[in-house]
């Protein structure tokens, strides 16, 4: 997987701003130019803060269309239907800063479940736990953020999934996803 250049993750912060404020405005997004690597498969998350408090966070870990594509619908996603938010509304838009993750296609951690932590590297690495039909992911920068070892990193994202927080290391059917992801934020 090419990485996108610093010009290309300003670009993809661009679009995002652009298509989340279109929406919230109910206007019609101008079209915007992007460079070919918006065209390769990708994952994508765009995560809206306020004052530094998350305002809205959606995305799509697999690559499975095309990142430009995917970057607009989880724009649209993050600013008007994240479930744990009410619709962003225009008049805070001018205070919400834009974050962009682009993610490595998500893998398997193939080790014993003992030897999870230690394949972990935090602040490089996200997760994704999953048992049955309940799926949970955490993005690389959430571990920094919250000063978690690889134990409460692999702990929170089984509670996200909705699972018992040790079901990491006493489950044998809980599988464990690690990916990488590029993160571009707006400066405000």
């Amino acid at each position: 997987m090419h990485l996108l250049t610093e010009e290309e993750g300003k670009l993809a912060l661009q679009a995002a701003r652009a298509f989340a404020e279109s929406a919230v405005k109910h206007e019609e997004v101008k079209d915007i130019e992007l460079p070919k690597i918006f065209n390769e498969e990708r994952g994508v998350f765009v995560t809206l803060t306020d004052g530094g408090e998350l305002r809205g966070c959606i995305g799509f870990p697999y690559p499975t269309a095309p990142l430009g594509e995917v970057l607009r619908e989880a724009a649209v996603a993050a600013a008007l239907r994240d479930p744990r938010f009410y619709p962003v509304r225009e008049e805070e838009l001018e205070s919400i800063r834009f974050e962009v993750t682009v993610l490595t296609e998500p893998e398997i951690l193939e080790c014993p479940a003992e030897e999870r932590p230690k394949h972990i590297e935090i602040g490089r690495h996200g997760l994704i736990a999953s048992l049955g039909s309940r799926s949970g992911l955490l993005l690389p920068q959430v571990a920094e953020e919250y000063n978690w070892d690889a134990e409460e990193f692999l702990s929170q994202t089984c509670v996200k999934a909705g699972l018992y927080h040790k079901s990491w290391m006493e489950d044998d059917d809980c599988i464990i996803k690690t990916f990488e992801g590029q993160i571009f934020t707006e400066t405000i």
